[in-house]
């Protein structure tokens, strides 16, 4: 444990010191939000937001770009510091699931801050992503089904069912369902990040009961990482994750779940996470099929602020509320 401790204050002092002079080059790039109109997934404009945080205008996005860089480095090198062999797959899979979600939403950053339309590679469309999205998910499906041997789920109170080769569409789902889920979250400052860090916890405690090392590893360079970049993500933020930090976090937190072993317990320890995506889609599908919202706005941490909940009021509540469910879902976890 001391050793993991000393990982994650390393991380955070590494990130610290990056994090100011990666402000600033991104000022340089100007990789930061260009104008007061934002638009959604589906292309439409979002007053609402737009009304709610125009003023933010000009803040960097691509924080997670740094993140990425600096957990690969330091897991790469970390694990030759230790006297145990670490599962070589695990990492893969961790990493692959950090890197490569992370450049798709690295090319939706650049898409949308540089105003790129319709037509050529920058013009792939939400279900273009979305594809992109699955095929990688399902990479990460036969990994863990043919590297890794899992094929079960382990349900609290009814024990360990076999699957089979149906791991493979039940994994892909439950990373794409999170990315989304943790990009949708990703709108206030300091709401997905500070919800991230409270699920990491639950899982590193979680990885220290299973005896993974590796596991554990990963997880507190991560967490030390993420601290650095919350202080500068608090409000008003002066960066914010990106998609590349969003779509690359949400995937890798559910493989870090999915490596647990405990299905039901990554969508308590994620419920904040759960519940801001299932706001979305239920408005969605509602819009569709019956022609009207349910909510006047989504998501929901959208909806507060619209009901003019201040800013850190919504945030640091729903930070609370995911401290509730990580407790839960720990609970569940290890309990015999």
């Amino acid at each position: 444990m001391a050793q993991l401790l000393g990982l994650l204050l390393l991380s955070f002092l590494i990130t610290s010191l990056l994090l100011v002079p990666f402000i600033d080059l991104l000022y340089k790039w100007k990789l930061r939000r260009q104008n007061q109109e934002t638009r959604d997934v589906f292309d439409k404009l979002t007053p609402i937001f737009d009304k709610l945080h125009g003023w933010k205008v000009g803040t960097p996005v691509g924080g997670g770009l740094l993140i990425i860089l600096v957990v690969t480095i330091m897991t790469l090198w970390s694990y030759g510091l230790f006297g145990f062999t670490p599962k070589v797959w695990e990492i893969f899979l961790l990493l692959f699931s950090f890197i490569s979600f992370g450049l798709l939403g690295l090319y939706d950053d650049i898409r949308k801050t540089f105003g790129y339309q319709r037509g050529g590679f920058f013009g792939l469309r939400l279900r273009h992503k979305l594809l992109f999205q699955i095929i990688l998910a399902l990479i990460i499906g036969i990994l863990f089904y043919t590297k890794l041997g899992v094929d079960f789920i382990n349900i609290h109170w009814f024990g360990t069912v076999e699957i089979g080769i149906f791991y493979i569409p039940l994994a892909a789902f439950i990373v794409v369902s999170f990315a989304n889920a943790f990009n949708i979250t990703d709108g206030l400052d300091g709401l997905a990040s500070g919800l991230l860090l409270i699920c990491l916890t639950a899982f590193w405690v979680i990885s220290s009961t299973l005896l993974d090392p590796t596991l554990a590893v990963f997880i507190a360079i991560w967490i030390g990482s993420l601290l650095a970049f919350l202080y500068f993500n608090i409000y008003p933020a002066r960066i914010w994750l990106g998609d590349v930090g969003a779509l690359s976090f949400g995937a890798t937190l559910a493989v870090v779940g999915l490596l647990t072993g405990k299905i039901p317990a990554v969508a308590i320890i994620g419920g904040v996470f759960v519940a801001e995506v299932a706001s979305s889609f239920l408005q969605l599908i509602s819009k569709k099929f019956l022609g009207k919202k349910v909510f006047h706005v989504a998501p929901l941490h959208l909806w507060f602020q619209n009901k003019d909940w201040g800013e850190p009021k919504v945030v640091t509540r729903f930070w609370l509320i995911g401290i509730l469910f990580a407790i839960f879902g720990l609970w569940l976890a290890v309990i015999k």
